[in-house]
């Protein structure tokens, strides 16, 4: 059996037990993902034996793929949402792509950074490589993102930000803390950065950097704000000083701030809030107003989904037994106040649920949430199922 491996001008040739260096004229690193991780060039070409245990570590052979193509953004826009261990795991992808395929999806969400806070893809990024966030959960996401464009599937970054443990473990420092100086933890037991430490600012424009050089159209940002479920009498901030300046202002500045780092690679740049920042004027106690978020993002996205809201909303027992009446009152107000800030409403692009919570959500609950959207004057729209089984006769 014959492998290849490359890396800044070389290939290794491994047949059985005979290698061959060959030198030749190559892309680097970041045009191409086909390298040996931990070899230098040197080694290679002095040493066989250490380059034949390099190839033995890579474990997988990374094929060259075409640089990016990055599609405009899809009008409307219809996405479903994938985990990066299911983009990683070409058999479980494969049934997802199909499905968006043979159905009115045009577009998919996938984690590169979720609530561990791991990256879930390899980069030449040397403050991601430092960190020691990379978990390389998709190896071969370069190839998957062209394969996707190639089908004129639209592709989203998802980038959770402020909840983040893996890099309170590293940087406690920069964590939202208690009243004693411990690290806080919400009643999930997850921990959160804090959302004024500009340190941290920086390291998510390295890694939205990062994120749209291997290829995605667009980069989206959830949990960008203040935490809210947890011991909330026992939380305190090193970084942000409420006497200073409120939460809505404080998260409004990191917003500015990643508009003016990000927005001249020329990606689109969304923004997921609270369901109920579409009809709440103040920030929830967690910084998050719809108004202040318009400005810095191409699209904004309430997360909608009936199972979230309170019992007696609009009148309601059961809100996620009404999916119809929650997103339609939703989403018109946000319609109502887009327009006020004289913003277009199709910068609205709302998620709606494909899960069971407070009521089973089969294709005919499915279908009455769109509705309401198109219903409210909107086009587009983003499913999520945090299982990735989506209930397919509802998107025919």
């Amino acid at each position: 059996m014959v492998k290849k491996y490359s890396k800044a001008g070389i290939i290794v040739i491994a047949s059985g037990i005979f290698i061959a260096v060959i030198l030749f004229s190559a892309p680097s690193k970041s045009g191409s993902p086909v390298y040996i991780k931990q070899q230098q060039t040197e080694d290679v070409l002095s040493e066989s034996a250490a380059a034949a245990d390099a190839i033995a570590e890579n474990n997988e052979f990374k094929k060259a793929v075409l640089p990016p193509i990055y599609l405009p953004t899809p009008e409307p826009l219809k996405a479903i949402y994938m985990t990066s261990w299911v983009a990683g795991t070409p058999s479980l992808r494969k049934d997802l792509v199909r499905f968006i395929e043979e159905s009115e999806a045009n577009a998919i969400v996938i984690d590169v950074k979720d609530y561990t806070g791991r990256v879930a893809f390899d980069t030449d990024n040397e403050v991601i490589i430092q960190s020691g966030a990379i978990e390389e959960r998709i190896p071969d996401i370069q190839a998957l993102i062209r394969e996707l464009n190639d089908k004129g599937i639209y592709t989203i970054a998802r980038i959770s930000v402020f909840q983040d443990p893996y890099f309170v473990k590293i940087r406690p420092d920069l964590a939202v803390k208690t009243l004693n100086g411990g690290v806080w933890k919400d009643r999930k037991g997850i921990t959160w950065i804090d959302v004024s430490a500009k340190e941290y600012w920086d390291y998510i424009v390295h890694l939205s950097r990062a994120t749209h050089a291997v290829g995605f159209d667009e980069l989206n940002f959830d949990y960008i704000r203040f935490p809210s479920d947890g011991n909330m009498k026992d939380i305190s901030y090193d970084y942000y000083d409420e006497a200073k300046i409120s939460k809505a202002e404080a998260l409004e500045q990191f917003f500015a701030y990643l508009a003016r780092e990000i927005k001249p690679l020329g990606i689109p740049l969304s923004a997921d809030l609270f369901g109920m920042t579409a009809s709440n004027y103040d920030d929830l106690g967690i910084g998050q107003v719809l108004e202040r978020a318009i400005p810095y993002f191409d699209f904004v996205s309430p997360m909608v989904y009936p199972s979230h809201y309170p019992p007696s909303f609009i009148g309601l027992a059961n809100p996620a037994s009404h999916p119809y009446e929650v997103i339609y009152y939703s989403m018109s107000r946000a319609v109502e106040r887009m327009v006020a800030a004289s913003t277009t409403p199709s910068k609205l692009r709302p998620w709606i649920q494909d899960f069971d919570l407070g009521a089973t959500y089969d294709a005919d609950m499915i279908r009455k949430q769109k509705q309401a959207v198109y219903d409210a004057g909107l086009s587009s729209w983003m499913a999520w199922d945090p299982s990735n089984k989506y209930t397919k006769e509802a998107y025919r």
